[in-house]
């Protein structure tokens, strides 16, 4: 891979941050960006390694690995999405019966608690891939309108990325992270994050599931029946590639802006580093893990630095896999998903904010 100059050259810093600020507004504003957004992020990606200069054979590969292979493994998000996609076509109505009934059982509010909880928890160990892709169908089940189901579907976002980050087979994040603190002086092991984190990333699941039953309590149910099954199995082939195109450009987009993390991020103080990784909405927290986490941070600079790239991951469909998984499968657009996760967010930033570094 070619180097990064260790100083800012203008040119790149200028059209990097051009690209970074179309990638922030246009599909907002844009209707047939929205209804593409895995193409735009695409030829985005594919820009700022262009401008950064950047392209090598390493970065191609990751960028087609990436999607079908997690940490090395023969499992990625393109199969998952894929084989889970054939098997609820085949077996949606066996699958939806069992929600529904278990939902009628015990009630729409505690299942929807009972649900961010253990979708939370066991994120960290199935991954946020499997999470997310039981989250989609689970949701679609259920007998509440299409607002209430936006709304639960972005709390319950924001709870898996905070709970897979727990150990290193959550999700990528929690993976680098451990990579990058094995050595001294932290000599980082499988449980090091959820003894870092737990304290706040706990608290955060609990209150987003009291925050979705909250939701369901609101909703206006409608009459608890098997819901509509629409996808064929074209549209199931079609998702699961779109998908695959989604992660692979971010791939690209993240390693195309790494120089201006380098160049400035970096440099950034952790109180106001916690603020500026309010670009993991639009990035792969993974890469900007691998720009900014090292062994000569304080463990009040890694939890602030993990914190704010977890919690921003959730405010728009990009920054995190459970949100472009769910919000494929339900078809949610951009501007549906930013109107709760933008405001959710800032207000768990905040929240974090103080307990870190005024508590």
């Amino acid at each position: 891979m070619h180097s990064i100059p260790p100083n800012p050259v203008l040119p790149v810093t200028t059209g990097l941050s051009i690209i970074f600020l179309l990638v922030l507004i246009l599909p907002f504003r844009v209707k047939k960006i929205e209804e593409n957004l895995e193409i735009f992020f695409l030829i985005m990606g594919i820009s700022a390694v262009t401008i950064s200069g950047l392209w090598s054979k390493e970065i191609v590969i990751d960028a087609i690995r990436d999607p079908v292979s997690i940490g090395g493994t023969p499992i990625g998000i393109f199969q998952v999405v894929l084989v889970a996609g054939i098997l609820i076509y085949r077996y949606n109505e066996v699958i939806y019966k069992s929600i529904i009934n278990l939902m009628n059982r015990i009630g729409i509010r505690p299942f929807v608690f009972g649900m961010i909880l253990v979708l939370s928890v066991v994120s960290s160990v199935i991954s946020v891939i499997v999470s997310a892709v039981i989250l989609s169908e689970v949701i679609a089940a259920m007998p509440v309108d299409r607002d209430r189901k936006v709304k639960i579907t972005v709390v319950t976002c924001f709870a898996v990325g905070l709970g897979a980050a727990l150990t290193p087979v959550g999700e990528p994040l929690a993976t680098i992270a451990i990579s990058k603190l094995k050595g001294a002086p932290y000599h980082a092991d499988f449980f090091f994050l959820l003894r870092l984190l737990a304290d706040l990333v706990i608290p955060g699941i609990i209150g987003m599931a009291l925050l979705g039953a909250y939701y369901a309590s609101k909703a206006e149910v409608v009459e608890a029946e098997l819901p509509e099954y629409t996808e064929t199995f074209r549209t199931v082939i079609l998702r699961a590639f779109k998908v695959y195109t989604f992660v692979a450009a971010l791939v690209l987009l993240g390693r195309g802006l790494t120089p201006l993390v380098v160049w400035y991020f970096t440099k950034i103080p952790p109180e106001v580093l916690f603020w500026v990784n309010m670009i993991s909405a639009i990035l792969d927290n993974a890469t900007l893990t691998a720009a900014e986490i090292a062994p000569v941070m304080s463990l009040t600079q890694i939890k602030s630095a993990l914190m704010g790239l977890l919690v921003s991951g959730g405010m728009l469909i990009p920054g995190n896999i459970p949100n472009i998984i769910s919000a494929g499968r339900l078809r949610i657009k951009s501007g549906e998903w930013a109107k709760i996760g933008v405001p959710l967010g800032i207000l768990m930033m905040f929240v974090y904010f103080a307990v870190l570094f005024f508590i």
